[in-house]
């Protein structure tokens, strides 16, 4: 069993900045492929950006250029940073791990957190 705790969310006005982070319970990087998801009030949940066990890194392309998704693994930490915020920004962003090394679908994501509010908003 794998816990996942997201923080780092908030408030933040159009143009800041945010890293949000995901700690997870015992060290997993190397076989999990880390995802970071979003839930925007009425919409689905979409994904935003994986980093595979290899460490390569995928982006939805409405964030490329904005958001990166480094991984400390001394700390069993992944991060979402987030710059240029846009009020479409504004979700309940999650982290989640799966053993599917691409992690694409939702469905194939073994572990959640709770997920952490980011609003953007003046």
């Amino acid at each position: 069993q794998v816990q996942l705790v997201e923080s780092g969310g908030g408030l933040v006005q159009p143009g800041g900045s945010l890293r949000l982070s995901c700690a997870a319970s015992r060290t997993i990087f190397t076989i999990y492929t880390m995802g970071w998801y979003r839930q925007a009030p009425g919409k689905q949940r979409e994904l935003v950006a994986t980093i595979t066990s290899g460490g390569n890194t995928n982006y939805v392309d409405s964030v490329k250029g904005r958001f990166t998704i480094p991984r400390d693994n001394a700390k069993n930490t992944v991060y979402l940073q987030i710059n240029s915020l846009k009020a479409e920004d504004t979700a309940v962003y999650y982290c989640a791990a799966t053993r599917n090394y691409y992690g694409t679908r939702e469905g194939q994501y073994d572990y959640w957190g709770q997920g952490t509010q980011v609003t953007v908003s003046s």
